[in-house]
């Protein structure tokens, strides 16, 4: 088997609603999700040695365990089903997306590595069969396989590209500090009610609507970690900033942004003014 390159794209949680705590610990939640064109770079070959050989390389590739990640937890579920029983991997990572940062960069990669195994293979997955296995990995891993706009909750996953999708140009900025996805959700006390019967594609100002949503999860944030305020604030006194928002349970934060002269100088002042922060202005897919 040759090598190959897989693209891992980041997601970017632009609104999200905690619904409620389950009996498990874990929670329901309702979210509009979109891809950015940032990406980890996966890079896979079959090993004739009968072992798997993992390795994390890259800006964001040091403290991550070759033993114990989305990777490995992968191939695991699929041994245990007996669907590459037989075939061992040598992969590299190069991990261009933050850790812990609300980008979901190590399920992305999970459900890239996947979906290249079930077309490589040609594997008896069926779609309900994929989504149980993704989410055997991780509770988000599903939002991978279609890259597309997504209205995600507990019970259906809609992968719907919105017709009237803003041009959102995304300015990604993650302060220099982690977020602990189990803390924040921990010490959540922010819910909202599930939506009922949204058609994205019904809605026709769509900037607005967007606009007024929320993420949960930041209330709980900003307490913890003060350095997110700030910059959110940062990201919303930007002209021409349509809103900004944290991703996920943090700790990148997005400005969003309808016109890219606009996005580019608010990059170049958050550059200024956030020298050690990681930033990156990318595009919606």
């Amino acid at each position: 088997m040759r090598k190959h390159r897989i693209k891992s794209y980041c997601k970017i949680n632009i609104s999200l609603r905690v619904i409620k705590k389950m009996k498990n610990g874990l929670h329901k939640i309702n979210s509009f999700v979109v891809f950015a064109k940032i990406y980890d770079q996966l890079y896979i070959q079959e090993n004739k040695n009968k072992k798997d050989i993992i390795k994390f390389y890259g800006l964001f590739g040091g403290g991550i365990s070759r033993t114990n990640n989305t990777i490995t937890k992968t191939l695991n579920i699929l041994r245990q089903n007996n669907y590459i029983k037989e075939n061992y991997f040598i992969i590299k990572i190069k991990k261009n997306i933050p850790k812990k940062s609300g980008l979901g960069g190590g399920s992305m990669n999970a459900v890239s590595l996947l979906l290249f195994l079930i077309r490589k293979y040609n594997l008896n997955i069926n779609h309900k069969l994929l989504l149980n296995l993704a989410s055997k990995v991780g509770s988000d891993v599903v939002l991978g396989i279609k890259l597309k706009n997504t209205f995600f909750n507990d019970k259906t996953i809609s992968f719907k590209r919105f017709k009237n999708t803003p041009n959102f140009y995304l300015l990604i900025v993650k302060p220099n500090l982690n977020c602990s996805t189990k803390l924040i959700y921990s010490k959540n006390r922010q819910f909202s009610k599930k939506y009922k019967n949204v058609n994205i594609n019904k809605i026709n100002k769509l900037v607005e609507f967007f606009r007024s949503e929320v993420n949960d999860l930041e209330k709980v944030a900003f307490r913890i970690y003060p350095k997110i305020k700030r910059l959110i604030k940062y990201l919303n006194d930007q002209k021409s900033c349509e809103f900004s928002r944290m991703t996920g349970s943090g700790s990148a934060c997005v400005g969003y942004f309808t016109k890219l002269q606009f996005a580019k100088k608010a990059l170049i002042n958050v550059k200024k003014k956030f020298p050690k922060y990681w930033c990156k202005l990318s595009k919606a897919m």
